[in-house]
């Protein structure tokens, strides 16, 4: 039976507005930039760029800043005052622009080069190959990933040519042109796994029985070599523990990713640019905010002069009300914009400030023994503000520091009880296992269980689990693929 009625519901949602503040405090300091460029594309009335005219200047400030000038204009309710400063002194002339050469920013330039596809052909002019292998050719190196390596299998690349580009061959015919690709530079390129690039590059070094003896145990003992079962290895090839030696440093030499020691070549640049500044004066921190995340914005000229123009004109027609609405909504938008800018520099400066002031003595020392237990919670508390918002600030932003420049949540920790029962941070934990498996015998190295009883006896009595965990999060692998002989 249907039913019809009325029910009041209490329920918070986010405004537009807000969604957009969230995921612009998100941003990191580029991505900020290019949000900002993005919207001053987008809309006419937000302008970034400084007059240079002092002309300009003195004529803007005594017609945008009159008394007469700051009335709302009653047919569209436009309150200009709203988008301009009323300042005495306009923001302009507050600006000085004697820095010297050494303060300009500098851009590292980027060295052009030829791509690896590029690259691998160069190599096959020398080569005589039909019209139908040249395209196979290609298509095999089109394929290749940015390692080098064909991560498909030959029946598939057989499909693909006939479907795609109307070729029909074989299995064999493929396999004997990536045989040719396979002798090409980086030695290892085309391989199909990392046993088979290990091989090849090992056939391309001078005979010796070293050399023979690796490339035995890479094709019939892969998977005891990949796991270290140096044990099984001695008796199925019948070797001694110095040439068994002798064979991990052949292979250690090879190189598993040929296609990245070139495309990493060519590769732009990635650089970080630190959101904050901390710097230590006279034993007190100073934290700053990177200047391009504070761009100064303002309403464009032209449209402050249209709706003068609406406003003196005795005659509104049809046109001149819809430009002036279209003008409206730009300035309102604009307006939202410089304001979520400001409330976005707020947002950052006030959580990074927490921060600074609760890992106080790290900052003063760069002793990470010193970083004090802490979690989003504890920084949204101080700074009565959630926990998301304190996350987005910490999980995308960077910090230059006299100790080095480091992403903002590697500060944030669990705590654990030690033997005398006090807080310590999980970060001072890790970076103790780290040492311990650093120095222990490579020989013989420590199991997780022998890893928890050192802790243990370090004043840390962890779980193995949580050692294990710690050990994943380090990046060490199990004592076995540690062993060396």
């Amino acid at each position: 039976m249907l039913k019809q009625g009325l029910h009041q519901k209490l329920l918070q949602k986010l405004s537009p507005q807000q969604i957009q503040l969230m995921k612009m405090i998100q941003l990191p300091t580029l991505a900020f930039e290019q949000r900002i460029k993005q919207e001053i594309e987008e809309n006419p009335a937000l302008e970034s760029e400084i007059i240079e005219d002092e002309d300009q200047y003195e004529s803007q400030s005594e017609s945008e800043y009159d008394e007469d000038e700051n009335q709302i204009i009653n047919t569209e309710n436009i309150n200009i005052d709203e988008y301009l400063s009323d300042d005495e002194i306009p923001d302009y002339k507050l600006y000085a622009n004697n820095y010297s050469p050494d303060d300009e920013e500098k851009q590292m330039p980027h060295a052009a080069g030829t791509s690896f596809t590029q690259y691998l052909k160069t190599q096959l002019h020398s080569y005589r190959f039909t019209e139908k292998e040249e395209q196979i050719i290609d298509f095999i190196i089109g394929s290749l990933d940015d390692t080098g390596y064909l991560r498909r299998e030959l029946a598939d690349v057989v499909d693909d040519l006939a479907f795609s580009l109307n070729i029909y061959s074989d299995v064999n015919e493929v396999e004997k042109l990536l045989k040719i690709i396979q002798s090409l530079d980086p030695i290892g390129i085309g391989a199909r796994d990392l046993q088979e690039c290990l091989i090849i590059q090992l056939q391309h070094r001078n005979k010796s029985r070293i050399r023979d003896l690796s490339i035995d145990i890479l094709e019939n003992s892969f998977d005891h070599f990949a796991k270290k079962h140096y044990n099984k290895l001695l008796v199925k090839h019948n070797i001694n523990e110095d040439d068994l030696r002798d064979i991990i440093t052949e292979i250690s030499k090879l190189n598993p990713k040929p296609g990245a020691s070139y495309v990493g070549t060519v590769k732009m640049v990635e650089q970080i640019v630190p959101d904050f500044t901390i710097r230590i004066v006279d034993n007190e921190i100073e934290l700053f905010l990177n200047s391009r995340n504070a761009p100064e914005l303002h309403v464009s000229q032209e449209y402050s002069n249209m709706l003068r123009s609406y406003k003196e004109s005795s005659e509104k027609s049809k046109s001149q009300k819809e430009a002036v609405l279209f003008i409206k909504q730009k300035l309102d938008s604009a307006k939202w914009f410089i304001d979520a800018i400001k409330q976005r520099q707020q947002t950052l400066l006030v959580t990074m400030d927490a921060i600074v002031q609760y890992q106080k003595e790290y900052f003063l020392t760069g002793d990470e023994r010193l970083l004090r237990p802490m979690i989003l919670k504890d920084i949204a508390d101080q700074i009565d503000m959630d926990v998301s918002t304190v996350s987005r600030v910490a999980n995308s932003k960077y910090v230059a520091t006299p100790y080095g420049t480091k992403l903002i949540k590697d500060y944030f920790s669990e705590s654990m009880k030690n033997a005398e029962g006090e807080d310590v941070s999980t970060i001072e934990i890790k970076n103790i296992l780290e040492n311990v498996v650093q120095n222990e015998n490579k020989r013989k190295p420590h199991t997780d269980d022998k890893l928890a009883k050192i802790l243990k006896e370090k004043g840390f009595p962890i779980a193995r689990r949580t050692v294990a965990k710690y050990r994943e999060l380090l990046d060490i692998p199990v004592a076995r693929l540690r062993k060396e002989i």
